[in-house]
């Protein structure tokens, strides 16, 4: 019998099984959509976090509902044969990760059942061709992340982390192994730093981004800071490597504060020879390893060539667009942020790549047949919609639509809802699809799909 000793302590603290009473024994049959394990109880559904396909648990319910019960695994009485021992020693606490009890390749087993069940129950398609899945460093993958700040003097004073799973407090965390070593090696000097701020209580996140050459800390700040706290700051800056920014409200505020004088972050695809500056709240793939094998796949897929013209939709800052041209096509890219826009032009001329990029702003959530006829005779076509899907674009592609469409997706139910518009009202053929592994130990599932006419 193994004690599963990672229970969140939010979970604790709502439980509602009556002191005395025995934990129900559950029969694990399945695992959810968000890593959860399914069981029954009395003839009705409980979703149970930390437990396993074929697993017998004892579990804590917190949460009762008509329809459902939801708890949590307190003692794992028969583990599955995919059960590990979690590394991080957060677990079940920190909701930054819900899937490390269960090893990588399960986890890339679990990712790839969803999108292939999402496809064929929501838009009653199957690919043709199952891709591998693309995988890369199960351990300080996470090059972006958003850190939540807490003054909790009941919990010892200032918290900085992620939130606790099922809950908007935030984890008592001492290190991260989902971030770079370098960037989990920051938390105690950040909470060390914060303690001793002014706007300790007024300072409620810190995000992170690294590049290839800098890694940027944007501090999130609701009031001015003292002369005290900007030396504080700085110290902390070169004590540690990293450049610190303030952000006083939107993202679009943020600004350097120090050094004024340091290297920009950008990322590279070295397979294209490429390089993507990019502002600290711009965004890009938390995941540069995969995102490079994502971006090869796509343009294996999308085949682009010398004399066409392809359009990549939601085109960001030209991680995809700029690839396309290094392969010789024209390509027309729109975003409906004028901000990122304005980054694809000059990371297309940076590149040396200005003359077969064009990029527009244009709110794609809004696309007609006159807006997709705008962007001229297309060969093919590259979709990489926000976890809303891209509805109305699929909807707006008529009888003139490109012959290839290559749509990368973070939802696998609204990719399976636009293929079923593609396939049932279009008359392409879904011929392949599988998963990117962007997100170890969490169920966020990335995916990747060829369509053709």
């Amino acid at each position: 019998m193994a004690r599963f000793r990672h229970v969140s302590r939010a979970a604790q603290s709502r439980t509602e099984t009556p002191a005395g009473t025995s934990l129900p024994l559950l029969a694990i049959e399945s695992v959810d959509h968000e890593a959860r394990g399914v069981a029954h109880i009395d003839g009705k559904v409980a979703f149970i976090d930390g437990a396993l396909t074929g697993e017998t648990v004892r579990a804590r319910i917190y949460k009762h509902r008509p329809s459902y019960d939801q708890g949590e695994t307190v003692e794992v009485v028969r583990a599955g044969a995919s059960r590990v021992v979690p590394v991080c020693p957060h677990f079940g606490v920190c909701g930054g990760c819900n899937m490390q009890h269960a090893d990588p390749a399960a986890q890339v087993a679990f990712k790839q059942r969803i999108l292939e069940d999402n496809l064929q129950r929501i838009g009653r398609v199957r690919a043709e061709v199952m891709l591998p899945a693309i995988q890369g460093p199960a351990w300080g993958y996470r090059h972006r992340a958003r850190l939540s700040v807490r003054l909790v003097q009941k919990k010892g004073g200032v918290l900085v982390g992620f939130h606790e799973r099922n809950s908007s407090f935030v984890a008592q965390m001492s290190s991260c192994r989902i971030l770079p070593a370098a960037v989990s090696l920051l938390i105690e000097p950040l909470r060390e730093l914060v303690s001793g701020l002014s706007l300790s209580d007024r300072l409620p996140q810190i995000e992170v981004a690294v590049g290839e050459l800098a890694t940027v800390l944007v501090f999130r700040v609701l009031q001015a800071l003292t002369p005290q706290d900007e030396q504080a700051l700085r110290a902390f800056a070169d004590r540690h490597g990293v450049q610190v920014w303030l952000q006083t409200k939107g993202p679009d505020t943020a600004r350097r504060f120090h050094p004024l004088e340091a290297p920009e972050l950008d990322y590279r695809l070295p397979e294209f020879g490429l390089r993507f500056p990019f502002g600290p709240s711009e965004f890009t793939q938390v995941n540069p390893h995969v995102n490079r094998v994502l971006v090869r796949r796509a343009m294996r897929l999308l085949a682009p060539r010398p004399g066409e013209r392809v359009a990549d939709l939601f085109c960001g800052l030209g991680n995809f667009s700029l690839p396309i041209a290094a392969c010789g096509a024209d390509v027309v890219g729109v975003e409906g942020s004028a901000i990122l826009v304005r980054r694809a032009a000059e990371n297309a001329a940076l590149n040396g790549l200005a003359a077969r990029c064009r990029f527009e702003v244009a709110d794609l959530f809004q696309a007609t047949p006159q807006t997709l006829a705008a962007l001229g005779p297309l060969d093919a076509m590259l979709i990489d919609p926000p976890r809303d899907g891209a509805v109305e674009v699929v909807k707006a592609i008529g009888a003139a639509g490109p012959q290839r469409i290559v749509y990368v997706s973070c939802n696998p139910s609204t990719l399976a809802r636009d293929a079923q518009i593609l396939v049932h009202q279009h008359g392409y053929r879904l011929r392949s699809a599988g998963v990117a592994n962007m997100f170890p130990h969490t169920a966020h599932v990335e995916s990747i799909a060829l369509f053709t006419r």
